[in-house]
């Protein structure tokens, strides 16, 4: 295995779970009937991602919540997905639907407390959070 194959894997990875998420907050957004735009969902990306971290990393969120976004960060990363990336279109989507489920299920589960203490972005944008995911403020 080359040298630089381990970064361009990595990088390539955390490119993923950008467009991932981006999916994955549209799709919310539209199902909610909440009319975030793509721009609007670009701006609460890396917010999102610091938040996500933050669970990830706060003992006081359950650990079921951890466990579940190690877990969707592994299957983004691997190779190896539900269907292959290779197939246009189609081989993202299946990852979009699982960073919103899994988006879904952290932030109800952390609770909108954690939501509040954790949350790095603008009150507009955590609010935006909210509508998309259907977490009542606390």
């Amino acid at each position: 295995m080359e040298w630089w194959a381990i970064p361009v894997a990595v990088v390539g990875g955390l490119l993923l779970l950008w467009v991932a998420l981006v999916a994955a907050l549209l799709i919310a957004s539209r199902r909610s009937g909440d009319r975030t735009t793509l721009r609007d969902a670009l701006r609460l990306v890396p917010d999102v991602v610091r938040l996500l971290r933050r669970l990830v990393a706060d003992r006081a969120v359950p650990r079921r919540v951890r466990v579940g976004l190690t877990l969707l960060l592994i299957y983004l990363v691997l190779p190896i997905d539900l269907i292959p990336d290779f197939i246009p279109v189609v081989g993202y989507l299946d990852d979009a639907i699982i960073v919103a489920i899994v988006l879904r299920y952290v932030t109800r589960a952390a609770g909108a407390d954690a939501l509040d203490r954790l949350w790095p972005g603008t009150p507009e944008g955590l609010a935006a959070l909210r509508r998309i995911c259907g977490v009542a403020p606390g």
